[in-house]
């Protein structure tokens, strides 16, 4: 059976393309999610891509990620540095996950170098733009595969 793996992103990012290309490149919402499947399938796995601006839709996908994916890759966006409930649901949940940052947080405003989530995930990439979310699904392969 196919690998299933949830990606989540959090606030703005479906405005991709079109703020701070200095920190999120010149890629769209829809063109990264087209390259996230394009990948997806190439090495053989399912993606299911979603976005939201709703911090309590974040932790509802979280926790329904559990018992219908093998693994689950989160940018909670400005979320990351400031949500306990994402938090706490990434603690539940028994699926890898990887936290994800398509800038360098820690080169940047220094409220943004804390993240609250990182303590609940099995690893984290940031900084490698859009093509860490690549990076990241290759990487959750690996943890899936090695659980």
């Amino acid at each position: 059976m196919k690998k299933k793996i949830l990606i989540i992103n959090g606030p703005n990012l479906n405005l991709l393309g079109k703020r701070e290309a200095v920190h999120y490149g010149k890629t769209t919402f829809e063109g990264l999610k087209k390259e996230c499947e394009n990948h997806a399938k190439k090495i053989g796995i399912e993606i299911e891509f979603k976005q939201t601006n709703i911090e309590g839709e974040i932790v509802s996908l979280i926790q329904k990620s559990d018992n219908n994916y093998d693994g689950l890759i989160i940018n909670a966006a400005g979320y990351t540095h400031t949500s306990v409930s994402i938090l706490d649901a990434l603690k539940i949940i028994k699926i890898p996950s990887i936290e994800l940052h398509i800038s360098n947080i820690h080169s940047r405003e220094e409220f943004r170098h804390k993240s609250l989530i990182s303590s609940a995930v099995k690893g984290i990439i940031c900084g490698f733009g859009t093509k860490g979310y690549l990076m990241a699904i290759d990487g959750l392969i690996n943890l899936i595969e090695k659980k």
